[in-house]
């Protein structure tokens, strides 16, 4: 059960990745595409190019953090549990950022962003939170998962095990 819970937090973070990336690559694109074809509701509103360039830009990054956490999460010395509501709260994250500036920049005014542009501080308070927590507890010791655990000490008493009476001459 343990085990499953670890890949399936590892499986959940590359699929956000993955769905992030498949979303953003296209998004980047499209922006390309309105540049290259002077349409005007993008190139009138220097505000609304911006917010959708930072939303392809944190989209792409944000999906690769993920990967990267999907790859590397197993490694972290945190309880599977706690892994798998890590990655929870950093797809929550990683989505709503880029969410608040594409929002942001759709229906927007002159000079100001539209209301969707507060889902932007609140994913980044989110990706903070997340990112701290995996800090401390990539700092905490692993724990020995009991016989037979792939620890250096247990390594070594085996090692002093097999010698027997005869390595000690």
């Amino acid at each position: 059960m343990i085990q499953a819970m670890a890949d399936l937090a590892a499986r959940r973070a590359l699929t956000a990745g993955f769905c992030l990336l498949a979303f953003s690559l296209p998004l980047g694109l499209s922006l390309e595409a309105l540049h290259a074809l002077k349409v005007p509701v993008y190139l009138d509103s220097p505000l609304r190019r911006e917010l959708w360039t930072l939303a392809h830009a944190h989209g792409n990054l944000l999906g690769i953090l993920c990967l990267v956490v999907g790859l590397l999460g197993p490694r972290l010395h945190a309880a599977p549990e706690q892994r798998l509501r890590l990655v929870h709260w950093l797809i929550a994250g990683a989505v709503l950022m880029p969410l608040g500036f594409l929002l942001g920049g759709i229906g927007n005014r002159e000079g100001d962003p539209s209301l969707g542009i507060a889902l932007v501080p609140l994913g980044g308070v989110v990706l903070l939170v997340v990112l701290l927590r995996a800090a401390v507890a990539s700092f905490a010791v692993p724990v020995a998962a009991g016989p037979g655990a792939s620890g250096t000490a247990d390594r070594s008493a085996a090692a002093g095990a097999a010698s027997g009476p005869e390595g000690q001459r």
